[in-house]
């Protein structure tokens, strides 16, 4: 049985987000599980390997809380040579130099990206375009003019180089952001050229990387750290479980923080009832209601 809740994956090289859902959705048809809702909390391309969210039952109401978390990559950037793709599998977009590069001149180059910035996502993105992703466009040879997006990175730092060949860079950003485009920009503003040829999400959140042919479960207390609590006796939950409001009373600081400086998500109140989250909870008038009822609980 695949429990509710969010299950941290770790994607291999070579699979499609959707791949790893398949996978699920094929062990949950197994164990008579026909209707069970599965989703993942932000997609990863599938020349890049690491943490992967899977989002099971009730679970799949908490996806839009995911983008809005600090997600961290470990990137390997090449130097000398953009590609259409922006990674190691597209054509070449211009010609190939010989980078004349060093340690200071790449630190230098990171620092007009950091905080909010305007992004152009590459071509062959899951960016909507008319309702449909723009890869699939690209795909078809079809002319893609992608508008800037705003994104935010957190911190970037050069963690090795082997110069003038390639380095490698760690990140923390947004969620929405292109690491893809990040090397883009770099290797135009250097002069050089760049795109990606491997590319690691670490961590999502207070989540990390299980690692290969690891799976595990985030459920009750667990789940929205990020988030303040409200502890709910028998009769409230009751009184929730039916749409009926409770008391503000005393609220439970967060349990993980936020990265210093990261942007506020506008992170909800949980409602938590015998190690279960059961709701999530808004201000009204007659003091708090739901606006998310995760019927059961996770």
């Amino acid at each position: 049985m695949i429990e509710s809740g969010i299950h941290l994956v770790h994607k291999t090289v070579g699979q499609s987000s959707f791949d790893v859902i398949r996978g699920f959705k094929r062990r949950a048809f197994e164990a008579g599980q026909k209707k069970l809702a599965l989703g993942h909390g932000g997609t990863l391309d599938p020349f890049a390997d690491g943490l992967l969210l899977v989002l099971a039952g009730q679970a799949t109401r908490l996806m839009e809380l995911m983008h809005p978390l600090p997600k961290t990559y470990v990137a390997e950037v090449a130097w000398g040579l953009e590609t259409d793709t922006c990674d190691l599998h597209g054509k070449p977009a211009s010609d190939a130099a010989e980078p004349r590069l060093s340690p200071e001149a790449l630190e230098a180059a990171l620092a007009p990206f950091l905080g909010w910035t305007d992004q152009v996502p590459p071509a062959t993105s899951a960016k909507k375009i008319d309702g449909e992703a723009a890869y699939r466009k690209a795909h078809r040879g079809e002319v893609v003019v992608m508008k800037p997006c705003r994104v935010f990175l957190l911190s970037a730092r050069w963690i090795a180089h082997d110069l003038p060949r390639a380095s490698t860079l760690e990140i923390t950003c947004r969620g929405g952001f292109y690491v893809r485009s990040l090397a883009r920009d770099l290797g135009r503003v250097l002069g050089c050229g760049a795109h990606l040829t491997a590319l690691h999400r670490t961590a999502i959140g207070p989540w990390t990387d299980p690692g290969t042919d690891q799976e595990r479960l985030v459920a009750g207390a667990d789940l929205l750290p990020w988030c303040p609590s409200r502890l709910l006796t028998e009769e409230e939950a009751g009184h929730l479980s039916h749409g009926r409001a409770i008391p503000v009373g005393e609220s439970v600081p967060p349990t993980w923080a936020l990265p210093e400086g990261f942007p506020d998500p506008g992170a909800p109140l949980r409602a938590l009832h015998e190690g279960r989250l059961v709701a999530l909870l808004k201000p009204a008038e007659e003091g708090l209601r739901t606006f998310a009822n995760l019927r059961g609980g996770l």
